[in-house]
């Protein structure tokens, strides 16, 4: 399991609501990067039977496991949200880092990282303050755009859904009331007018199946048809690209876009479920659905098998997923001859290199929903989203069209059969598009050559809206140079010594929240210094029970005027009490006035002690928890 603990619903409430009315944000999206709908255009859409105000969402994965996740793409304009994928296995081991979008996307990330019951309280929490926003009436919603669809997600196998784990979770889901109960009571009492709201108790009776690569056919049958009979639920099943066989995919990822370097293992092709299979169990699973009074659609696509040629990944990983630019193609080829097979019968979920130079597009084939990953992941992060919709309006304008299904019928042109002409066009363009070609997609980040320190930095802030979890955010320290004071002592009191000097020459510092953080590697990624901000910049825990258990890394436990350190495997404590410090560490504890350290200090001591990590530590809480700071660590202290 990684280090991911959630954050207390408590905190959620506090943060998400202090931090709107502070700094007109919220999880550190700016408001001006929410899209919040306009009266001009209706961007509805429908998904089994259900309205979503806009067919946008993020896809499974990184982006919907934890609440602020969530509500983050909600804020983005994400109106069908595929909650992160879970399985009956939840106590996995994912490699670290495990997202790599140098160039592309690829990844060795394939299921949740939280046990089946927190990412169930999770997904509720979302909802609830999804709810608890709609109802404020501080975000200047247009009319109908917060009707969202929920839709969960489970793998990976038939024996592991019908386990008793799994379809406690998707009951759960299917009836909340239990979760919403205890979180009700959870609502800090400044926020107490949000505890009798009507929360919807069926979050979800939508299901995205996801197989793991290699997954038979009369599996992934089974698993489906199982969903639908057992559970009652509207199922799509998300499919993989190698189903365009090995020459056509071959064909398109290495001649037609260049990416030579990128090779699907033949097993991949061996194991994965052939075209003609996919048709046949796709006709039947139809079939069952519609005799349940049930949907039952595809997805395209699932990540791509490829070799793993790289050195950012552990080494231990052979193979890794991909994603971006190049799936875009092969998905839409797959949507090509998925329609001219079954025509418009079933709907098609997509998720395969969205961006904002297709995103009007992939709306414009009738695709329900357009989800994103690989593009939320570069800098700008949620915030890029607003030009989807900005650009779409566009697009829509042009045509005169003021609904998303007129933008359909006018959006290439065609006059009759609208989504299967568009899809022929688009597929068409998209396979000769020069964007999706790896001259286009080559150049990794720039790099500026310094290494990163544990203050001060170049202060572009990428590292805050790249990470999906909201784990990376600034503080003000202040700017100051601290001398450095080794006490010593000497004829039975304590003499000070001054060693160095402490600059903290930046106006904010990074931090990054432990409880939040993966470890995924992605502010790494995009950094222009060496070192990691994860892994380099102060990090805070939440968790005291998480700051026990991960003994092996640094970082810092503020409770109001105490504080834990670690640094290098040593640890710290301080401890203010009025005018005097309390500061302990290997081989000394000591309480003295920092006003005058060797005039006051009593204590014991094996050797001189240094009060360099005091002063680092006690500028940190102050910084975390200065007055009008908003933050995780800040709000726990007052959501109590």
């Amino acid at each position: 399991m990684s280090g991911l603990t959630p954050i207390p619903f408590a905190v959620l409430v506090t943060r998400m609501f202090r931090e709107l009315e502070a700094k007109n944000a919220i999880f550190d999206l700016p408001a001006r990067r929410f899209v919040l709908g306009d009266a001009k255009h209706d961007l509805s859409v429908t998904l089994h039977g259900k309205r979503a105000s806009t067919p946008f969402g993020p896809a499974a994965g990184p982006h919907t496991q934890l609440a602020q996740n969530i509500v983050l793409a909600w804020l983005a304009g994400g109106r069908v949200i595929e909650l992160k994928t879970v399985q009956v296995r939840d106590d996995l081991e994912i490699p670290r880092p495990c997202i790599d979008m140098a160039t592309v996307g690829f990844n060795v990330e394939w299921s949740q990282e939280l046990t089946l019951d927190q990412s169930l309280e999770e997904y509720v929490k979302a909802a609830m303050l999804i709810e608890m926003l709609k109802a404020s009436g501080r975000l200047a919603l247009a009319p109908g755009f917060g009707d969202t669809v929920y839709d969960m997600s489970v793998g990976y196998d038939l024996d592991g859904i019908r386990s008793d784990k799994v379809q406690r979770f998707i009951d759960g889901l299917k009836d909340a009331s239990t979760v919403i109960e205890k979180l009700r009571g959870e609502i800090p009492d400044a926020f107490a007018a949000f505890r009798g709201l009507p929360y919807p108790s069926r979050i979800s009776d939508t299901l995205t199946l996801s197989t793991f690569h290699g997954c038979p056919p009369q599996e992934i049958e089974g698993i489906a048809d199982t969903l639908m009979r057992v559970n009652g639920l509207n199922v799509v099943v998300k499919l993989n690209p190698t189903l365009l066989g090995k020459d056509e995919l071959n064909r398109l990822l290495h001649d037609e876009m260049g990416y030579t370097e990128l090779e699907v293992p033949d097993a991949a092709f061996a194991k994965d479920a052939k075209w003609e299979q996919a048709v046949a169990f796709a006709d039947r699973l139809g079939r069952t659905a519609e005799n349940l009074g049930l949907s039952f659609g595809v997805k395209f696509s699932n990540t791509l098998l490829v070799r793993n040629h790289k050195d950012f990944f552990p080494a231990s990983e052979k193979e890794m997923y991909l994603s971006g630019a190049p799936l875009h193609v092969l998905a839409m080829a797959l949507v090509r001859r998925f329609r001219q097979t079954f025509g418009d019968r079933f709907p098609i979920s997509f998720s395969a290199g969205i961006d904002a130079h297709n995103f009007a597009d992939a709306v414009a084939l009738g695709l329900v929903p357009v989800t994103v990953c690989s593009d939320l992941l570069k800098p700008g992060g949620y915030g890029r989203a607003q030009q989807y919709f900005k650009d779409l309006g566009r697009r829509m304008d042009a045509v005169g069209a003021a609904t998303i299904g007129t933008f359909i019928q006018r959006a290439f042109g065609h006059e009759t059969g609208a989504i299967l002409a568009n899809t022929e066009t688009y597929a068409e363009k998209a396979a000769q598009d020069p964007y999706y070609r790896r001259a286009e997609n080559a150049t990794p980040p720039r790099r500026v050559g310094s290494h990163l320190a544990l203050f001060d930095c170049l202060t572009c802030d990428k590292c805050v809206p790249v990470c999906p979890n909201d784990a990376n955010f600034t503080i003000d320290l202040g700017k100051e140079t601290v001398p450095v004071v080794t006490l010593r002592r000497h004829d039975g009191g304590w003499v000070a010594h001054e060693t160095g000097r402490v600059t903290i020459a930046k106006p904010h510092q990074i931090a990054n929240l432990a409880d939040a953080c993966n470890e995924c590697g992605n502010c790494d990624i995009f950094c222009p210094e060496e070192g990691g901000p994860y892994k380099v910049k102060p990090t805070f825990f939440l968790d005291a029970d998480l700051w026990r258990r991960h003994v092996g890394r640094d970082g810092v436990l503020v409770d109001g005027t105490t504080v834990l350190g670690r640094f290098d495997g040593r640890e710290y404590r301080v401890e203010l009490d009025g005018g005097m410090a309390r500061y302990a560490g290997p081989g000394f504890d000591i309480r003295f006035n920092p006003v005058d350290p060797a005039g006051s200090a009593e204590g014991m001591a094996e050797e001189a002690v240094d009060l360099t990590w005091f002063l680092i530590l006690e500028r940190l809480r102050r910084g975390v928890l200065a007055p009008q700071t908003v933050n995780f660590i800040s709000m726990a202290q007052v959501s109590g």
